[in-house]
């Protein structure tokens, strides 16, 4: 995210406009917790995880107390135009801002889970899975130096995007998501076929998958290869930190720029987004209504490739 506050922000000043920050989000926002900002405010910060203005949930702001206060702080700022980084929450809590001061919005996609309609890939999402691939492929020296079964759990309740794009990418033998059925038994279907030869297997599991997490799934190939040694490793938040990808700091500052072009161009209530290489524009509605399905080619391919 410090990419695209940074794209923001420089863009922003570029057209000679005034820029405020506000720290912790909506409760920010409530708070009346807003920084005045400038180009050194941002410098040094493209290559650093996380967000310099933080972020928080508020449950304040789900009243229409809450949302009386931020609108309130908004307009006493002389806010021309907010531009709101995240997910399906952050743009829905901006669609319910509207009933109290229409203040336009442009929102910029992100989140890890990369589950949004209408970008491509969401900010987060390739640091995520990058961070991902470097843990499994030390995971895979441990299981291959000791004949192991390792069961890793991904972070993705809704989603299995993660799970499904890293698996491929660390060559795993069974990747398990919430958005298909009887993964299980596919996997087990694989341990079953699988080479005598085989020194490591990999199996990633998406958080929310409907079989359980990594420890319960362990536990339910452990019942049935019982001369297996099986292991569990959970990944957890060091999915959510680490320096940013560079393909990662190129896409946010280019959602970052467009979006205070978009606010100049008298866009609102739109996230920005990339599609097919392209800045495209969604409506905020549709963005938190629709969620990605997993390409279904991709699946197929990753059933092949594990044999």
């Amino acid at each position: 995210m410090n990419a695209c506050i940074r794209a923001v922000v420089r863009t922003a000043l570029h057209h000679g406009l005034q820029v405020y920050g506000i720290r912790y989000g909506y409760e920010g926002m409530i708070n009346d917790d807003f920084v005045k900002m400038d180009a050194k405010s941002v410098a040094n910060i493209i290559h650093r995880g996380g967000t310099i203005l933080k972020t928080a949930r508020s449950k304040e702001f789900m009243t229409p107390e809450g949302m009386k206060k931020a609108a309130g702080n908004l307009l006493r700022h002389q806010i021309d135009g907010l531009i709101a980084i995240g997910g399906d929450g952050t743009f829905r809590g901006a669609l319910a801002l509207q009933n109290y001061c229409k203040i336009p919005f442009v929102g910029c996609p992100g989140t890890i889970d990369n589950d949004l309609a209408g970008s491509d890939y969401t900010i987060g999402f390739d640091t995520a899975i990058n961070t991902v691939v470097d843990a499994v492929d030390k995971i895979r020296d441990t299981a291959e130096s000791d004949n192991r079964i390792f069961v890793v759990e991904v972070m993705g309740r809704d989603s299995g995007l993660i799970a499904l794009y890293s698996g491929v990418g660390v060559g795993a033998e069974g990747i398990m998501i919430p958005e298909t059925k009887n993964d299980l038994t596919a996997v087990m279907d694989l341990l079953k076929r699988s080479r005598k030869d085989k020194k490591s297997k990999i199996i990633l599991v998406a958080e929310g998958d409907e079989d359980g997490g990594a420890v319960v799934v362990a536990e339910k190939i452990k019942s049935a290869f019982p001369e297996s040694d099986v292991r569990v490793t959970i990944l957890g938040h060091v999915q959510r930190g680490g320096a940013p990808t560079c393909m990662e700091r190129v896409n946010a500052a280019r959602m970052g720029h467009e979006a205070v072009n978009a606010l100049l161009d008298g866009r609102k209530m739109e996230m920005v987004g990339i599609v097919n290489g392209k800045i495209a524009f969604t409506p905020l509605e549709n963005a938190v209504k629709q969620h990605v399905e997993p390409d279904p080619k991709l699946l197929s391919m990753t059933k092949i490739l594990a044999s």
